[in-house]
């Protein structure tokens, strides 16, 4: 088993999964990323808005769905109110279209509160994901599998990819503030 590949891998997971996070955060322009995962009940069960049709950006602050059954229309408009996001649906035939209204000073400085937070969460689950990598080479040492010098070159390399996950997490972070305090 390969520790400094699989360590990069679960690292790799954790950013994605915090890049993800940070998308659904409200921000000043609207973003389809706000309302891919919120649940609509049709057909008999909870699904996805971006299953259910097309998401995009009409305007700065409005955002068009295009469902691809025109018959869920009125489900889909019903989920978003159901979301408690703060936006309100307005049905355009066979479309939906979301205006994003703009955020307060005080809403946006408690968007940016929760992007740190979740910030701190997934450098918790990177350093997590280290100490298991680290404890992994030290076993294998112990069982003679790896030599003092190739833990040391081991521990020094899950390190690095760990500053680097920090850093990359820590920049997205920087980037995502900067949009949501924009007006």
């Amino acid at each position: 088993m390969d520790i400094l590949k699989d360590t990069k891998t679960k690292m790799q997971q954790a950013l994605e999964h915090f890049e993800k996070e940070l998308k659904n955060l409200r921000s000043a322009r609207a973003n389809p990323g706000m309302l891919e995962d919120v649940m609509v009940e049709v057909y008999g069960s909870l699904m996805p808005i971006k299953k259910l049709g097309n998401i995009s950006v009409a305007e700065a602050r409005q955002l068009l769905i295009t469902p691809f059954d025109p018959s869920t229309t009125s489900m889909i408009s019903k989920g978003i109110e159901r979301a408690n996001l703060n936006l309100q649906s307005i049905v355009d035939g066979h479309q939906i279209r979301v205006p994003v209204p703009p955020l307060s000073e005080e809403v946006r400085k408690e968007i940016v509160k929760t992007a740190k937070k979740r910030a701190e969460d997934a450098k918790v689950v990177i350093r997590e994901i280290r100490r298991k990598g680290n404890e992994i080479a030290k076993k294998q040492k112990a069982d003679g599998i790896l030599a003092e010098d190739q833990l040391k070159k081991l521990e020094k390399q899950v390190q690095e990819a760990t500053d680097k996950a920090c850093k990359e997490i820590e920049d997205k972070l920087s980037l995502k503030e900067k949009e949501i305090l924009s007006i």
